[in-house]
């Protein structure tokens, strides 16, 4: 045997009852969601009124203000990549290398095409640069000392 169940016409008698409980009580809940909203329930229930524009709105185009020159500092980052950033942006300029682990311990290595960089440095920078390329870093010649010595080669400041 089957059954078929057909949807009836109209809400349905459960519905009905809900909306005329609450259309009955209307008043009771609106001053309850204010008293728990400290009124901002009617407020929002309220129409708002858009701000009219009094008299002209003066737009005066024109060109934008110039970026200031940045101002290179030498940042050897928490990931071993030794970069230059700008000071006021924190923006990265350049990269000059990493320092990675070797067996004898952490090592400079520069960013030119014979370390296999895609992006090699130009040649002014790796020219100044050449002799620190293998360069071991450790107790006697920390991190500082290294970034203060490539700032100085390239005329930059470094981060302490």
């Amino acid at each position: 045997m089957v059954e078929i169940f057909s949807k009836r016409d109209g809400p349905r008698r459960e519905d009905v009852q809900i909306k005329r409980l609450l259309e009955q009580n209307r008043g009771v809940i609106t001053k309850l969601a204010d008293q728990l909203s400290n009124g901002r329930y009617s407020q929002s229930q309220k129409p708002r009124e858009l701000p009219q524009a009094q008299g002209l709105i003066i737009h005066i185009g024109g060109q934008p203000a110039a970026k200031p020159e940045p101002i290179p500092k030498v940042r050897i980052t928490p990931n071993g990549r030794v970069i230059a950033v700008d000071e006021t942006s924190g923006r990265q300029l350049q990269h000059f290398g990493d320092i990675r682990e070797t067996p004898a311990g952490k090592a400079f290595v520069l960013a030119i095409a014979s370390n296999r960089y895609i992006a090699p440095l130009d040649e002014a920078t790796s020219d100044a640069l050449a002799d620190m390329d293998g360069v071991t870093i450790g107790i006697s010649y920390g991190e500082d000392e290294f970034a203060a010595d490539i700032g100085r080669r390239l005329d930059m400041a470094s981060e302490s």
